[in-house]
């Protein structure tokens, strides 16, 4: 039985002092593969490094998050650009729209998130998405930029059942993170009736750690513990699970061994 996390920040840059460890504990957790997404251009070099350190665990992707996206957003995304030759990117991300802190730059945002897209459909490179209090501007946009071989990840899942629906109606999956775990969490019943073929796991480690680490560091290590909530949601067996997300994973990021 192995995992797949889709999307964990597990570089030093957010684990400067035990990253070897946090790499390990994951590997003896069946966690044998963390897709890495960048941030900013200052995240590459850590990516890298951890890339170069773990081949045949870590895959990086490219893109300049949105909360990122500042005035110097056109600078920031020449730098994404020419890292997009190398054929270890694996695709896109994290890339999208969020409005939950500041909306001041909205406008930059949708148009950074656009030329991302416009580069993943050139590359024939899957999304991993991140949309936060933006599912109204980013489906919008999404909507206008669907091409035949259009894939990825809503990357942590925050939407409803409409927004998933959609989702996954047009070529996407959900990534479901730690906040499955939490008591009352509507990602439990939006899990119950889209099914597991609908989704991949992730942690989006180091934040929203699962029960019942809630508040602490996340760690890839923690997938296992999405996957059980899962499986009891789902009435299926954690070995089941962990099947159907890591053929969902490879389908998606098709560039995995």
């Amino acid at each position: 039985m192995k995992f797949i996390d889709t999307h964990s920040h597990l570089y030093a840059e957010y684990y400067p002092e035990q990253f070897d460890q946090v790499v390990q504990r994951a590997i003896a957790a069946h966690v044998d593969t963390i897709l890495l997404p960048c941030v900013a251009a200052d995240t590459i070099p850590h990516l890298l490094d951890a890339v170069e350190k773990y081949p045949d665990n870590l895959f990086p992707m490219i893109g300049l998050h949105p909360t990122e996206v500042k005035k110097d957003y056109r600078e920031q995304l020449e730098v994404m650009e020419r890292y997009l030759e190398d054929p270890r990117m694996i695709a896109v991300g994290e890339i999208g729209l969020d409005l939950y802190h500041d909306t001041t730059l909205i406008e930059e945002q949708k148009i950074a998130f656009q030329q991302q897209l416009e580069w993943g459909r050139d590359l024939n490179l899957p999304f991993s998405i991140h949309i936060r209090d933006a599912y109204n501007e980013a489906i919008a946009i999404l909507k206008k930029y669907r091409w035949d071989s259009f894939s990825g990840v809503l990357h942590c899942f925050s939407g409803g059942i409409q927004e998933a629906r959609w989702a996954i109606d047009h070529g996407f999956l959900l990534g479901i993170a730690g906040p499955v775990t939490f008591k009352n969490s509507r990602l439990q019943e939006i899990v119950k009736e889209i099914g597991v073929e609908h989704i991949v796991l992730e942690t989006d480690a180091p934040f929203l750690a699962p029960m019942p680490y809630r508040g602490k560091r996340n760690e890839s290590a923690y997938i296992p513990l999405i996957a059980e909530k899962i499986a009891e949601i789902s009435g299926l067996t954690l070995e089941e699970v962990a099947r159907i997300t890591r053929k969902n994973a490879k389908a998606v990021f098709y560039k995995l061994p």
